[in-house]
């Protein structure tokens, strides 16, 4: 079984940064993938970014491609998710998930293993 426990939500004024952390405890493989969704009200869970364990290969939306950052310490079992350049749009419950991953470093199937959320506001 395998937990995430996001953190490093909060609130921010358009074109800052804020840092998100996803520690998972339990057994992880090289083979998974693990990354950021998000969901805004009255919309749907979306795709934001997502690394694989192994290589290390990382995948982006085109919304967030350029203004955030995914990265992996292996050794800490940890996830961040480096966000810049903020706009009031990437306003939203971020969530961590986990699950089989592909080269590409995007997820092979819909994940496995989700993460309470952490939120995340960006003022104008």
């Amino acid at each position: 079984q395998v937990q995430l426990e996001e953190s490093g939500g909060g609130s921010v004024q358009a074109g800052g940064s804020l840092r998100l952390s996803c520690s998972a405890s339990g057994r992880t493989f090289s083979s998974h993938a693990i990354g950021w969704f998000r969901q805004a009200p009255g919309k749907e869970r979306e795709f934001v970014a997502s690394i694989k364990w192994g290589s290390g290969a990382t995948y982006y939306d085109g919304s967030v491609k350029g203004r955030f950052t995914i990265s992996r310490d292996n050794a800490e079992n940890t996830v961040y998710l480096q966000m810049s350049s903020l706009k009031p749009e990437d306003t939203a419950v971020y969530y961590c998930a986990m699950g089989e991953g592909a080269d590409s470093g995007s997820f092979s199937y819909s994940p496995d293993y989700w993460g309470q959320g952490t939120q995340v506001t960006v003022s104008s």
